[in-house]
């Protein structure tokens, strides 16, 4: 499994797996049109500015997708996700190391840092197994039941 830049393919791959508004805004943050097409998911994801990569198998498959940026001297991942008909097989675990080297070698920082809304108990689980603890965040979140999460 490697991480390469996100396809056109892999976009469009992607666009499939939020069947509504919520499942959208529960992955994407504020700020992310719906309904949306290739454009504008495009825009919104920030490719262009923010650090972001597909998982692929050695066949090509895609995997899954996460980004990357600093925010307060750590190396912050967001937008995490895996394709659904991967889900349950470590694969968010391959994805967060891989991310994690990548952002502290490029930012030079030792601790990453992430968002979980609270009712995504899978996602902290998968967090929590990979050495995240719930940290406090030093400013307002502007989501409700939204957590900071911080890796050592």
């Amino acid at each position: 499994m490697q991480l390469i830049q996100p396809l056109d393919n892999h976009i469009i791959e992607m666009m499939k797996w939020f069947s509504c508004e919520g499942e959208l805004t529960d992955w994407s943050g504020p700020n992310f049109r719906y309904p949306y097409n290739l454009s504008s998911f495009t825009d919104d994801l920030n490719i262009r500015k923010l650090n972001s990569f597909s998982l692929v198998s050695s066949d090509s498959e895609f995997l899954a997708f996460g980004q990357y940026y600093q925010r307060l001297g750590k190396c912050h991942l967001g937008r995490l996700i895996v394709n659904p008909q991967f889900r349950g097989k470590g694969l968010v675990s391959k994805l967060i190391q891989q991310l994690c080297e990548l952002g502290i070698k490029e930012f030079e920082v030792e601790e990453c840092s992430l968002f979980v809304l609270g009712h995504n108990k899978n996602a902290i689980r998968a967090y929590e197994k990979f050495g995240f603890s719930f940290a406090n965040y030093p400013e307002k979140i502007p989501l409700d039941n939204c957590f900071y999460m911080v890796k050592l």
